[in-house]
């Protein structure tokens, strides 16, 4: 715990308060500097993982011959089967404290196959991200992610104080675990930004949703990729930006119907048709 200041009505206070922790990670992969993550300092070898996979470096665990992280030197070695290329190019992203990557074309392979994404699952898998982030409540500073089913259960959970960060988490950890993501639903805390959008194409998820906005990029990549894109999820709202025609509304009662068939009736018995005005002038 640190002792911080809060100014309230014209005082100064002293307070315990917990801060958020940075750790940089120099990631070497093939004897070569491939990039620092700056990043939370727990399941570092999920991050590299994924980081990698997401890159397109690696697609299984049997891609890695080494996967070596030392905390105490800040350094992950990395030996992988396939050669790097000679040339990269770094795209630095707009991630908490600007992200990185090797790759920001619009085109992230095969479409998603189309699958039903029904809200009440949107709200439970966010309901227990949120459920979850015990950091975030402490402190403040993190962003957290989870991966559930069609149910909205949820399967894997991640946090980090970058939001891309979170993504590469999930995506080592299923690598570990040889789990598929495929037709899954991913709920974020952060903004869907182009970096974000792409990751989650590249795990093959039915259904992107955060409790803020997408950008406009992200939009146009889900949109291509098939993805349900959320925005705003929050109570029992949001906004769809992608996909909706594959929202899956929930079923009426056949109380309900006939409620509404009835005031419909009602409604149209009110108004008078056009036949009927001519008559009367």
């Amino acid at each position: 715990m640190h002792i911080a200041h809060r100014y309230r009505h014209g005082q100064l206070m002293p307070q315990q308060t917990g801060i958020v922790a940075e750790f940089p990670l120099t990631l070497q992969v093939n004897g070569r500097e491939l990039a620092t993550l700056v990043a939370s300092s727990h399941e570092l070898r999920f991050l590299v993982a994924g980081f990698l996979r997401l890159q397109g470096f690696v697609e299984r665990i049997d891609d890695f011959d080494l996967l070596a992280v030392c905390e105490e030197f800040g350094v992950a070695n990395v030996r992988i089967k396939k050669e790097l290329p000679e040339r990269l190019k770094p795209v630095l992203t707009s991630g908490c404290g600007t992200g990185i990557t090797f790759s920001l074309e619009q085109s992230s392979g095969a479409a998603v196959a189309a699958v039903p994404v029904s809200p009440e699952a949107l709200f439970r898998l966010m309901d227990e991200l949120a459920r979850r982030a015990d950091q975030y409540k402490s402190h403040g500073g993190i962003h957290s992610a989870a991966v559930g089913d069609l149910q909205g259960q949820l399967v894997l959970y991640a946090e980090d104080i970058g939001r891309h960060n979170t993504l590469d988490r999930i995506a080592g950890e299923a690598l570990f675990r040889q789990q598929d993501l495929s037709g899954m639903l991913l709920a974020t805390s952060g903004r869907v930004s182009a970096e974000m959008a792409l990751k989650g194409a590249r795990l093959g998820v039915a259904c992107i949703a955060s409790r803020t906005s997408p950008t406009d990029m992200a939009v146009t990549i889900c949109r291509q990729a098939g993805i349900t894109l959320i925005g705003y999820l929050r109570g029992e709202q949001f906004t769809v930006y992608s996909g909706v025609e594959r929202l899956e509304l929930p079923r009426r009662s056949p109380r309900l119907q006939r409620i509404d068939a009835f005031f419909e009736r009602a409604a149209q018995q009110s108004c008078p048709s056009p036949t009927q005005h001519q008559a009367a002038g």
